[in-house]
């Protein structure tokens, strides 16, 4: 119930707003800390199979190597706590700048994850952030509290799949198998995705079920990540991000095929990105192979045409 009093709302007490902020105790209630959680693709040339052929890509992420408790000596998500007088996305964009040296690159929030018991310190609630950048722009270095950083190699299948029926709908579960190869260390997890459908209602949960050597519950932020960007994929120019400037169409077809972790048909996708990319007139200058146009990003592609 509102009272007036004069020109200003007064509440059930008889406290004006301004009287009500003067005497608000803020210890009456517990609070979590907040931090981010930074995911950094790139995707990079790997091992060149023949002489004549383009190296395939591969798709890969940016870890850290905890420095400190818990899980000293484990791999991390880049991040850090928000500061008090921070916003969550500023906090992000000082991360990146912090991790990568970048504060250019593409970025999106991906998720809260919110879970109790999610860190043994005390109460976190994590907002994630992707972000995607062409490799040639990265310039990584170690945080305060991380001893070392790198990339690493992204792995990713489904092993097991189940649908069943439910009462109102129907259940779908998926085993993935989530592995990240550095240069000197390989990093795995198991992650179950529990997806339930009644009508036009959806649900979906995820839950660690093994890890080994990946910090926290980021095994499950990296395998959401991944899914969102392969569903993103399909109907965005989210993929030009991974590109340099100039590149060409094999180029970026290998990079689509990495990330949906499948083989496209080239006519198929050149037809479907046709409206996306702009002919120039350069050309490659590789040794080794037949010299091929090169393209770059049209500015004025939108999603509706897609």
């Amino acid at each position: 119930m509102f009272f007036t009093g004069g020109s200003e709302l007064r509440n059930k007490n008889g406290l004006t707003e301004k009287e009500f902020l003067a005497r608000y105790d803020d210890s009456k209630y517990k609070k979590p800390s907040v931090t981010v959680d930074m995911l950094i693709f790139t995707v990079c040339k790997g091992q060149k199979s023949s002489y004549r052929r383009l190296p395939e890509r591969v798709l890969k992420i940016l870890m850290v190597k905890r420095g400190n408790h818990p899980y000293i000596g484990q791999w991390a998500l880049p991040g850090g706590f928000v500061n008090i007088d921070e916003g969550i996305r500023d906090a992000a964009l000082r991360e990146l700048k912090e991790e990568v040296n970048i504060d250019d690159i593409y970025m999106e929030q991906l998720y809260t994850w919110g879970d109790v018991n999610r860190d043994p310190r005390t109460r976190v609630i994590s907002c994630s952030y992707m972000s995607l950048a062409d490799s040639s722009k990265l310039d990584i270095k170690a945080g305060d509290d991380a001893a070392d950083a790198g990339w690493f190699t992204v792995k990713y299948n489904t092993v097991e799949e189940k649908k069943t029926a439910a009462k109102k709908g129907y259940r779908i579960q998926d085993l993935i198998s989530l592995e990240l190869i550095g240069d000197n260390t390989k990093l795995s997890a198991t992650v179950r995705t529990v997806k339930d459908v009644e009508g036009s209602v959806k649900g979906c949960s995820r839950e660690v079920v093994s890890s080994s050597g990946i910090a926290f519950d980021h095994a499950k932020i990296i395998q959401y990540a991944i899914e969102r960007l392969r569903n993103k994929i399909e109907y965005t120019d989210i993929a030009f991000n991974l590109m340099p400037e100039y590149f060409t169409l094999t180029e970026l077809q290998q990079v689509y095929e990495v990330i949906l972790g499948r083989e496209l048909l080239k006519a198929n996708f050149r037809r479907k990105i046709s409206g996306m990319v702009i002919e120039t007139d350069r050309i490659t200058k590789d040794v080794g192979h037949r010299p091929s146009k090169l393209y770059k990003f049209n500015p004025n592609w939108v999603e509706s045409s897609f």
